[in-house]
């Protein structure tokens, strides 16, 4: 098999979480930096819009490195979208696919279903619910934790902080909520 043919298929979760994990020290011994990645949007705005706004007065050329670290996630992912995705749909467990199809999502062929994640539903309800109220709440939380879930699960629990293991429980029981409790009624939408 080919180092290409390696590259695109699906990586197991002990390599790929062991690479991830060991961005922290790497990170940490090379330049003192964290890991995380929603602080970015703060200095792409300090940087693009230095308003006379309290939160974006800082040196946010300290901080250049992390738009590099995000511009090159976009390029990596564009790469492997287009260049190195792997040809087959995804598959789901049987009971998953049918646990879906009961609530009308019946296009398991990528990770976002068509009959949730389409410009057709943008303006409907169900868009409404899914894209402008949950993106506000994800932005929210984002900002009202002091970082996202990669920072605080990955850079927060690394270094022993207290607020990322607390912000990281919350993340956990939001999903489990969000997934058994209020999900199944969106998908009736």
């Amino acid at each position: 098999m080919t180092m290409i043919e390696t590259l695109k298929q699906p990586w197991s979760w002990y390599i790929a979480g062991a690479l991830i994990g060991l961005t922290v020290p790497y990170l940490l011994l090379v330049g003192n930096k964290t890991f995380g990645i929603s602080s970015s949007l703060r200095h792409l705005c300090a940087a693009c819009m230095p308003a006379n706004v309290n939160f974006f007065k800082y040196d946010w050329k300290k901080e250049a490195w992390n738009l590099f670290f995000v511009g090159g996630i976009a390029a990596g992912a564009f790469i492997a979208a287009n260049f190195m995705s792997n040809p087959e749909p995804v598959v789901l467990a049987d009971s998953t696919a049918a646990y879906l199809a009961e609530k009308g999502i019946t296009d398991t062929s990528s990770l976002q279903p068509s009959e949730i994640f389409s410009w057709g539903n943008l303006f409907t309800l169900r868009g409404l619910i899914f894209f402008v109220i949950g993106g506000f709440m994800v932005g929210f939380g984002t900002r009202w934790a002091g970082g996202c879930t990669s920072g605080h699960a990955i850079m927060g629990l690394s270094s022993l902080q207290w607020p990322s293991l607390v912000a990281t429980m919350m993340f956990m029981i939001g999903g489990i909520a969000m997934t058994w409790l209020i999900l199944p009624y969106l998908l009736t939408l």
